[in-house]
């Protein structure tokens, strides 16, 4: 990490990507696409910013056509859009909270309304709060990390489902820390580690349907996520600790929802990809 990451601590989570001074990279230079996803309409939430956002232009670059979710990061939402747009398929963007049941029918009805249909569900958004002490996790905050990060999860599959068909996705963004815990992430560490049983159980479930159900396991990934969650001193030292030695961009992480979502994975269901930079957890 540059110094420059010193000065980057945000108070409003999950963060703003405009507001970063060193901006993560969405997607590589040298990404051609080859229309591996041509004709098939993405759900993307929490695509404002960050994985999301990358997965967005990536997904877009191989021809899908685009609706992401956000919580209340209007002008991110809008630079996606726009980022997704120049591809030259349409996108569309819905704020909202994830974590209202009613609000995630709304969202896949929205969906479904403005392209169609639905291909490709991508479970990404996501929250945390970090406390040392165990005692010191409130039951609100608990609860709230449980109601974005798996009960939206179960939400919004529940109404994708009845819409997808043989050969269409489920991916779900689990975490490193789902594996190997985390001293300051209790509650975000068990929740993530709720959405990998999450997706090797519905794997099975809907097998038999030609559905695929899949995890993305990202380690230190730079995003807003963490100026808006850690104080400078730990943003400064973020994904140092990797065998790699630095924390990774969402753009490294964005091919492997693109092989998830396409006929390259049409083998690969009920499995977690890691994506941490060196880290072995034997998941």
């Amino acid at each position: 990490m540059s110094k420059a990451h010193e000065t980057e601590n945000q108070n409003d989570r999950p963060g703003s990507e405009r507001a970063m001074d060193e901006k993560p990279e969405y997607i590589k230079e040298s990404y051609k696409g080859s229309e591996k996803l041509a004709g098939k309409v993405a759900l993307i939430t929490g695509g404002d910013s960050g994985i999301g956002r990358a997965v967005a232009v990536a997904f877009a670059r191989e021809g899908a056509n685009v609706v992401i979710s956000y919580l209340k990061e209007h002008n991110d939402a809008q630079d996606t859009v726009k980022l997704v747009r120049a591809e030259g398929v349409e996108c569309k963007a819905y704020a909202g909270d994830i974590g209202d049941e009613k609000w995630c029918r709304q969202l896949i009805d929205n969906t479904v309304e403005d392209f169609g249909g639905l291909n490709i569900l991508v479970n990404n958004a996501g929250e945390q709060h970090p406390q040392e002490d165990p005692l010191e996790i409130t039951t609100d905050q608990w609860q709230r990390t449980f109601k974005t990060d798996i009960d939206a999860m179960f939400y919004l599959t529940r109404e994708a489902l009845p819409h997808l068909k043989k050969g269409d996705s489920i991916i779900n963004t689990a975490s490193v820390v789902a594996y190997k815990g985390h001293p300051m992430l209790l509650d975000y560490s068990s929740a993530k580690g709720a959405i990998v049983a999450f997706t090797r159980t519905l794997s099975m479930m809907v097998a038999e349907q030609g559905i695929r159900v899949n995890a993305v396991a990202p380690g230190p990934i730079w995003t807003p996520l963490i100026p808006s969650t850690f104080p400078p001193d730990k943003v400064e030292e973020f994904g140092k600790d990797t065998p790699l030695g630095r924390p990774g961009q969402p753009s490294e992480v964005a091919p492997a929802f693109v092989l998830l979502a396409g006929d390259d994975g049409s083998y690969i269901t009920g499995q977690t990809i890691h994506v941490n930079g060196g880290t072995v957890v034997n998941g």
